[in-house]
């Protein structure tokens, strides 16, 4: 049966917004160095920060634990996203949602941040309209195939020199001469920008800096295969089967793996690469797959043991308005770090900055259970399903006792 409306309470399962939660922690701990400026920085320059002998734990922590394990996590539930509308709502639907999240992200890109991601899953939620019909087993190969994409085309750039992004890279530094920004004042433009017009020079440059990033990184086919993983996830509904699966063995041998690969991956990223840009794109690719397997496998089993725990309701509060409170991430960095706002940044070592971090995640947690007392979505959520489902229905909750028990 196609419904015509957006999931109910009652038809939500916690443990796929208990998990974007996680995702959501995992973002912010990858995102505000960014923010901070921390990262645009030069050696020396983090060197003579009066934190840089903690920052470099810590960056290789980030590495080891972060750095790419929770966009993972986050594009696996985008495809189990898409299995569940396409299975209530159908394809088109997805696909003037999709539409709206790239006007969404586009938004976001050229006027709020330039690292924005939804600009990348809205174009990879199109292209994953395309493989509904294919077989599961053929599914299952071509996105194993798309996440190791990056690696045969990193091996082409290592060893046969052909360099796919530089256009992409000479058109960045094009409009980034344009608007007076060079090498020397990259890091601190930001911080020393005293108003929006400063900024948006910056955010134009950056916008095709991403661009080059996209590119350089080959983020659309891994983006792309880890939606169909998620697609094949949500197809077979394992999310609702979480007692019947192997999530022990899941988690161990995931966490075998991965632990050991990506402390490797950690020490290549920063040591410069010493064995070559193709094994380093390798132990990327696998660390980060099997690590997000580890920690979504170790999630499900908490989870079981203790379906009533608290923590639960708490964590799954901000991933259920999870674009909201990535916007407001984005916004609250700006406050905090640009010359628009308190401008702190570039002056803050990396474990200050985690630290910021996690205390904006935190305060995110409370204002989401806040929030959903009252409001049945998060902000931008309802506008975003006002616009997909083309009529209104109410954010304020029903003022009964039961209502606001469920937020």
């Amino acid at each position: 049966m196609i419904m015509n409306g957006p999931t109910a309470e009652r038809q939500r399962h916690v443990i796929l917004d208990l998990l974007r939660g996680l995702a959501l922690l995992g973002i912010a701990l990858a995102n505000f160095p960014e923010f901070a400026l921390w990262t645009f920085l030069s050696e020396e320059q983090q060197a003579a920060l009066p934190t840089a002998s903690l920052d470099r734990v810590v960056r290789y922590l980030q590495y080891l634990l972060v750095d790419g394990k929770f966009y993972t996590i986050f594009s696996l539930l985008f495809g189990i996203g898409f299995s569940l509308i396409l299975a209530h709502h159908g394809r088109r639907l997805f696909l003037r949602r999709m539409l709206i999240l790239v006007v969404i992200g586009f938004l976001h890109l050229m006027f709020i941040w330039s690292g924005d991601i939804l600009l990348l899953y809205a174009v990879g939620g199109l292209l994953l309209t395309l493989i509904v019909k294919v077989s599961d087993r053929n599914l299952l190969v071509v996105a194993l195939l798309l996440i190791l994409v990056p690696v045969g085309l990193d091996a082409l750039t290592e060893y046969r020199e052909l360099d796919f992004a530089r256009p992409f890279y000479e058109r960045w530094w094009q409009v980034a001469t344009s608007q007076g920004i060079t090498e020397a004042n990259f890091a601190t433009w930001l911080r020393d920008a005293q108003s929006y017009p400063q900024m948006f020079a910056f955010l134009l440059q950056g916008a095709c800096e991403r661009m080059w990033e996209f590119v350089e990184g080959h983020r659309l086919p891994k983006v792309v295969g880890l939606f169909i993983l998620g697609y094949l996830i949500g197809k077979r509904q394992l999310y609702a089967r979480l007692p019947g699966l192997p999530l022990r063995h899941i988690a161990l041998w995931s966490s075998l793996l991965g632990f050991p690969l990506s402390a490797l991956y950690a020490w290549s990223a920063t040591s410069d690469r010493p064995w070559g840009l193709t094994l380093h794109s390798l132990l990327y690719a696998l660390s980060v797959v099997s690590l997000a397997a580890a920690y979504i496998a170790a999630v499900c089993l908490f989870y079981l043991r203790r379906p009533q725990a608290p923590v639960h309701r708490w964590l799954a509060a901000p991933g259920r308005m999870a674009l909201t409170n990535y916007i407001s991430q984005s916004l609250t960095g700006i406050f905090l770090f640009y010359g628009v706002g308190l401008g702190f940044g570039t002056s803050v070592g990396l474990i200050y900055v985690e630290a910021i971090a996690l205390s904006v995640f935190l305060c995110q947690i409370l204002l989401s259970r806040l929030w959903l007392r009252y409001f049945r979505f998060g902000l931008l959520e309802w506008i975003w399903r006002l616009l997909t489902y083309g009529h209104y229905f109410p954010l304020r909750r029903t003022a009964t006792p039961s209502a606001r028990q469920e937020g």
